[in-house]
C-alpha cells in the first residue's frame, strides 16, 4: 500500500490538512488540531502545508 501525504478530501475544516495528517498517521483529525493550536509557528506550518500539499482525489 503506498501511502501519501495529501489534504483530505472528506475531513475539511479550512482546507483540509489536518484531516490528510490525521489520515496518514491513522489519527483522530482532532488531535491534529490540538496539536496546530499549541504549537507555536502553528500558523507559518499550516500556510506552508497548505500550499504545497496536493488535493485528495475526489471519492465517488
Amino acid at each position: 500500500m503506498d501511502k501519501k501525504l495529501r489534504k483530505s478530501s472528506t475531513d475539511k475544516s479550512i482546507s483540509g490538512v489536518c484531516g490528510g495528517i490525521a489520515e496518514y498517521f491513522g489519527i483522530s483529525s482532532f488531535m491534529v488540531r490540538l496539536l496546530f493550536i499549541f504549537l507555536p509557528a502553528n500558523l507559518i506550518i499550516y500556510l506552508i502545508l497548505s500550499n504545497s500539499l496536493p488535493d485528495s482525489p475526489p471519492s465517488l
